[in-house]
Formats: C-alpha cells, structure tokens, sequence
C-alpha cells in the first residue's frame, strides 16, 4: 500500500490531538503550505523595499555575490593578480552580502515550514548550464551596474531610466536565451538523464518545526542588532529583518524575476510579467513619494551605466538567467529550497563577477569621475554611461510620471496581447 506524505498540519493535530486544532491545522496550510498569489507577493516585496528605502538604504543582490567572488578568488590565488584586495570586508558587515545571506535564511524557512526543502539532484548538463548561465549573469550585472534587482527593479524604483534600458535588455536576452536553449535541448543528448529520485528525508515530518527554529533564531538576530545603542549595527539589523523577509516571500509566491521574461516567450503566461508590472508601479509611486521628501538620496542607488552598460548588460544577463534557470534573487532562493544547479550557478556569478569587475576596473571603464555641472546632483559618469534620473532630467515629476506609467501600460499592452495571440512565444 502506497504512503501518504503527512502534511504540516496534520502533522500538528495528530501530535497534540484535539479535533479542533483542525481548523488551525487549514490556516497552518493556506499561509504556510499553499502558494501565495505572485501579486501579493509583488506588493509584499515592494513594501520590503520601500522600509529599506526609508531607512536609506536600498535591496541589491549583486554586490554581496561579487564579495564572495572575491574571497573564491582571493581563496584560490587569483586575488593578487586581480588588484583584489586581501583584507576583505567581513560578509557579516557587507551590506548587500548580509542581505543575500540572509535571504536565503527567509527561503529556507519557508522551505522547511512548508515542508518542501529537498535537495534537488538535476541532470548533469544541467551544472554545465548553470556554471554557463551564473558566469553570463555575472558579467551582465557587472555591465549594468547590478543584476534583475540593483540594475532593473530598484534603479526603477528611484525613477532612474537605467532600470527602463535593462527591462529592454532583458527581455532581448531572454528571447535570445530561450532561443538557444531550445536549440540545445534539440541538440544535445549528453547528461540529460535526470539521476534517480531518492527516499524522502527521515526527518521530514520535523521540518516544519526546524522552519520556526530557523525563524525564532534570524528574528532575535536582527531584533537585537536593530535595538542596539550603534547606528551602523542597528542599519545591519534591518538589514537582517528586511532579507529574511524578502527571501520567505520570494519562496511562497515564487516570485521570479527570470519567470516575468521568460514566462511570455516561452508559453505565452503573463501572470508573473503582470505582477511584476503591478509591483514596479506600487514601487514607483511609493519610491517618489520618499524621493520627494529627501527621506533618501536619489542617487543612492542609481548605477553610472545608463544607457550603454545598462542595455548590453541586460541583454547579457537575460541570456544567462535562462541557462541558470534563475536571476540572482531567484538562484539565491532556490539555493534555499534545496537547487543544487542553483548552488553552481551563484557560485559562478559571484566568481565571474569578481574577476570581470576586475578587469573592466583595470581598463578605467569602471572608473567614476564627478561632473557637478551635469544635471542637478553629484551626478557619476564612467565608461558605460552616467547616473540618470528623470526628475533632473524632465524638470520635475510630472513628465517623470507620465513616462514610468505610459511604458509599463506599453508593457502590460503587449503582454495582455501575447496572452490572447501566443504572437512573440519562440518556437
């Protein structure tokens, strides 16, 4: 007789017994266990967001993998011969690094509360598509001045339309990208075999309470951090809050950057494409409204790439999240769940990204210099471009506004479109 996988609940009426726990045991699995709407989850993310915005600060991915590039490289020797430096900031201390770290502690919660962290063994080819897409991805943000979060989501966030040229990038590359990953599929045989399913984990019905484990530990973390007497800890300690946050909402709506481009080219959906859409709107009303008030420097995190460094990186990066099967807040959630592809790939993101910063920091091209004449702030400028901000640049909101909401109303157009026509799926 086949076994039944006991759910979480389940699990917690049998343990304790009363018929009534039952109705807890449905609210356990409508939150915990069942997944979340991607528009909730989009307005969730985007409220994360904009409590880091108010706290000066900004959510960014890539800047943490590149730090960890650089320990890999300074690990295996190569730090020297690439002007790393050998006294590293601390991961711990890093501001985006903490972010990412503990992004993945937010997925691994969910994961383990909902009873769905496995470690997923995928086809060999599938590593080689990985090291592929995290190294593609890895010199993509690096040319756009940040990946699907620092270089698209959060520039567009602070009204900048260095997020716009990487949304037109990205969905070029991830056309680009389906395309050719369709043709290997036709193509090649080798290490397509997925390897054979093992037994569930003997320990599985105690997920869920490792999950509030998990929890209860990253909660007292940042709680204490954020109480402490030093302003720098206590910035660290929302930093704790605001990651862990973003990651558990990452994993139950599986919000993924990678599915908003891939999903209208490869079958036609928009349903993560339309959250996204909605979500940048709510962020770019919310954004200006603190951008007004001087609540944060607009220029905080606007990367000096638009418009060159923004378009090719995107495209770049757009290819390589498809290979990876995953952008950089979409692999460090998987990792959390249990994706040992996606393991492969941030590990070669992050190291591609190092050793590329590198190289481009070597040639000048990354080189800032300030123009206090260009526009109305202390504007940088490198090789692939400058930092853009529509308000300086359109004199004021008003035709700020009227660019940001006409081109995601272009956006949600064609998408609705494609939705009724399949016109732009790849095949």
């Amino acid at each position: 007789m086949a076994q039944t996988t006991a759910s979480p609940g389940s699990v917690l009426t049998r343990r304790f017994g009363p018929k009534w726990l039952s109705g807890l045991q449905d609210d356990y699995r409508k939150v915990l266990v069942d997944e979340w709407s991607p528009y909730l989850g989009g307005i969730l993310l985007v409220t994360v967001a904009a409590c880091l915005m108010a706290g000066g600060l900004f959510w960014g991915v890539f800047g943490g993998l590149r730090l960890w590039g650089d320990y890999l490289n300074n690990a295996i020797g190569l730090g020297p011969a690439l002007g790393i430096e050998a006294d590293l900031e601390s991961p711990l201390m890093h501001r985006i690094s903490l972010m990412d770290i503990t992004l993945i502690l937010g997925a691994l919660s969910a994961a383990l509360l909902s009873s769905q962290f496995r470690i997923n063994h995928p086809p060999p080819l599938e590593y080689v598509w990985g090291a592929l897409g995290g190294t593609l991805m890895g010199i993509g943000a690096t040319l756009a001045g940040g990946c699907t979060v620092g270089g698209f989501f959060t520039p567009v966030m602070f009204a900048s339309p260095a997020g716009l040229a990487m949304l037109c990038g990205l969905v070029l590359g991830a056309a680009l990208g389906l395309k050719g990953l369709i043709w290997t599929m036709e193509h090649i045989t080798w290490g397509a075999t997925a390897p054979s399913m093992k037994a569930e984990p003997m320990f599985k019905t105690r997920y869920p309470l490792f999950g509030f484990l998990v929890l209860a530990a990253v909660l007292w973390w940042g709680s204490a951090w954020l109480l402490d007497e030093d302003s720098a800890l206590a910035s660290r300690g929302l930093i704790v809050l605001a990651g862990f946050a973003l990651g558990f909402i990452l994993h139950r709506s599986r919000f993924c950057f990678s599915r908003v481009f891939r999903e209208p080219f490869m079958t036609g959906d928009g349903t993560m494409t339309k959250a996204m859409i909605l979500t940048l709107a709510t962020g770019i009303t919310i954004g200006s409204l603190l951008l007004q008030t001087g609540t944060v420097d607009p220029y905080l995190a606007i990367p000096a790439t638009f418009w060159l460094g923004s378009l090719i990186g995107g495209v770049v990066f757009g290819v390589g999240m498809i290979f990876a099967g995953g952008c950089a807040s979409g692999s460090l959630w998987r990792v959390g769940e249990g994706h040992l592809k996606l393991v492969v790939a941030v590990v070669f993101f992050g190291w591609s990204g190092s050793v590329f910063s590198a190289g481009l920091r070597y040639f000048g091209v990354l080189t800032p210099r300030l123009d206090l004449d260009f526009l109305d702030g202390m504007v940088e400028i490198t090789m692939l471009g400058y930092q853009a901000y529509l308000p300086d640049l359109l004199s004021g909101w008003g035709l700020s506004y009227l660019v940001l909401f006409s081109l995601l109303g272009l956006w949600y157009g064609l998408v609705r479109y494609n939705e009724s026509t399949e016109r732009f799926t790849v095949r």
